[in-house]
């Protein structure tokens, strides 16, 4: 543990920091996780579970816990598993 206050404080910034890039990480994967079940299973509802997935991709990016070609490779991926389930 650190003795200095500012360095005591840092910890727990990062602490914080750092359970909030796990929820935002947690609910990305979460959302494409529900949206490969539905393409899996045929379901109606795919198109809203494609958006809500790219949408949480997209915010992962925005606050740097995915980059943005990982962000955009995930996006297309997605998309083509749509497209080829609409087919």
């Amino acid at each position: 543990m650190p003795n200095i206050k500012s360095a005591i404080k840092r910890v727990n910034i990062i602490e914080k920091k750092t359970l909030q890039n796990n929820m935002i990480k947690s609910s990305y994967k979460t959302s494409v996780k529900k949206f490969e079940e539905a393409v899996v299973a045929g379901k109606k509802d795919v198109q809203v579970l494609l958006t809500d997935a790219i949408k949480k991709v997209d915010q992962a990016c925005t606050k740097g816990i995915i980059k943005k070609n990982t962000a955009s490779r995930k996006k297309s991926a997605l998309t083509k598993k749509f497209n080829a389930m609409k087919k």
